[in-house]
């Protein structure tokens, strides 16, 4: 009898229910509705002796007293990452099984995390929650808020013990890190390609399946990523939110504006090993590196054409799909690309200290700057003489192969540049973009266009150097360097 009335004192204390009341929910467990009402209360009774940090568990605290210590207890065991908390590896392990249980309702994407669906259906709601008190831009997640925050405290708490480089945010670092050891650990399955994170492949994959899920809605163009339809966005705004301190110069991107600046500071810290030519970018100086290999990894699906660079690769899909996103305010021609825009329009904002000459774009400056320091890094091997650009010496090659691999459509004619044969099928139609504003005169070609323009202004820019006549053409002045034959400078 008295086993009897303990076991039956056990059964009820199972059915015991304890009620919130605040809220109504109910908990089996005393200690829980304890730990609950603090979310009511707001007590955190549970600090962190290193930064002060409080917590409302105890387990809280316990795994954010790793990012202190560095512990990472549970290891992935098919590729060896270790990671702070169980449920971080749990969550890891489905980027190897490829399991997304989370589906969003609305455009059915898959999540690996609940967290990560919740924080995806604001995409769709448009909710920010999270508003910064200093600036009032609004967030979708706190932890997005909290990052954001340090912009403005300036705090870079997480330094890199190799070069002592500080970042905002701890990820940032461990793909910083990557870097130095040359670990690339994420994989493309399909051409093979390695990344520093996971969502470089994510991204990458993209431009395989080609889908562009993020969509301009005032001219239709797509994305991979939200950021670049925010970036896009500021075409049409005309929004350029980061200032350069120096000269005043606003950039639509705050990587723009960290670019620029070492154009003042003249830091070039990225060096090519070939060649010793120096870069402000680690990405530049990838792309530079492909001159020197030959490397050209991104290729067009439709007609097989390589490229070195993957915006040359979107820029030639262009040319199949017809898209030119880029139209004159004032005339409405529409262009492939926003430098095109820029030349038609006539905008120059970058130019030369040393001469004063502006262009449309850095690049084009980059190659006039070789004409005063005379350098010429690519060398035929056949006659020896040396270019500015690897293109140039590309199709110089084609005089000693008689290769013409640019074919006009309607009379069959080869050349050897495409820029040759854009300009020579303006024979064929008639038409003269390049317009000179003093006379009217049309050109087919925007370098006819500059050698017109010197008729105006007197410029003759090519000088003998025996006996000091200028010419305004450079084929003039060869013209006459044949007078000086037998002469000694």
């Amino acid at each position: 009898v008295y086993t009897g009335y303990n076991h039956h004192n056990l059964a009820q204390k199972k059915k015991l229910i304890y009620s919130c009341e605040i809220c109504g929910k109910d908990f089996s467990v005393s200690s829980r509705l304890a730990v609950h009402m603090r979310t009511h209360t707001g007590e955190r009774p549970f600090a962190c002796k290193v930064c002060g940090k409080t917590f409302k568990h105890s387990g809280s605290l316990k795994v954010h007293t790793r990012t202190h210590t560095g512990e990472k207890p549970f290891s992935c065991e098919i590729c060896g990452k270790s990671l702070m908390k169980n449920s971080s590896l749990k969550d890891h392990m489905r980027t190897h099984t490829g399991e997304r249980p989370f589906s969003c309702e609305i455009c059915s994407k898959g999540f690996v995390k609940n967290s990560s669906l919740r924080d995806h259906m604001r995409i769709h709601t448009g909710e920010k929650p999270f508003c910064c008190k200093t600036c009032g831009k609004a967030f979708t997640q706190n932890s997005t808020l909290q990052h954001h925050m340090r912009t403005h405290t300036g705090e870079k708490p997480f330094s890199c013990k190799i070069c002592g480089k500080a970042f905002f945010q701890p990820y940032i670092l461990t793909n910083h890190m990557r870097k130095h050891t040359g670990e690339r650990p994420f994989s493309c399955e399909i051409c093979g390609k390695s990344f520093i994170r996971n969502s470089s492949l994510k991204d990458h994959m993209k431009s395989h399946t080609g889908e562009r899920p993020f969509s301009c809605k005032t001219c239709g163009k797509g994305f991979f990523q939200p950021y670049s339809l925010t970036n896009h966005m500021r075409i049409h705004t005309g929004e350029r939110p980061f200032s350069c301190e120096i000269c005043g110069k606003a950039f639509t991107q705050s990587g723009s504006l960290q670019h620029h600046v070492k154009i003042h500071t003249a830091q070039r810290p990225f060096s090519c090993d070939t060649c010793g030519k120096t870069f402000t970018q680690n990405s530049t100086l990838q792309h530079h590196m492909r001159t020197h290999t030959g490397e050209r990894p991104f290729s067009c699906t439709l007609c097989g054409k390589s490229f070195s660079r993957n915006d040359s690769l979107t820029a030639h899909m262009k040319t199949h799909t017809s898209e030119r996103p880029f139209s004159c305010e004032q005339c409405g021609k529409r262009f492939i690309k926003s430098g095109s825009l820029k030349s038609h329009t006539g905008e120059k904002l970058y130019f030369c200290k040393t001469c004063g000459k502006r262009f449309y774009t850095s690049s084009s400056l980059s190659v006039h700057m070789k004409t005063h320091t005379g350098e010429r890094p690519f060398s035929c091997e056949t006659c020896g003489k040396s270019f500015n650009l690897s293109c140039t010496l590309k199709a110089h090659v084609r005089t000693h192969t008689g290769e013409r691999p640019f074919t006009c459509k309607i009379c069959g004619k080869g050349f050897k540049r495409n820029a040759s044969l854009e300009a020579h099928v303006r024979t064929h139609t008639g038409e003269r973009p390049f317009s000179c504003e003093m006379c009217g005169k049309g050109f087919t070609q925007s370098g006819n266009l500059t050698a017109h323009m010197r008729t105006h202004t007197g410029e003759t820019p090519y000088s003998c150097k025996l006996c000091g006549k200028s010419f305004g053409r450079s084929f003039s002045l060869s013209a006459h360097m044949k007078t000086h034959v037998g002469e000694k400078s």
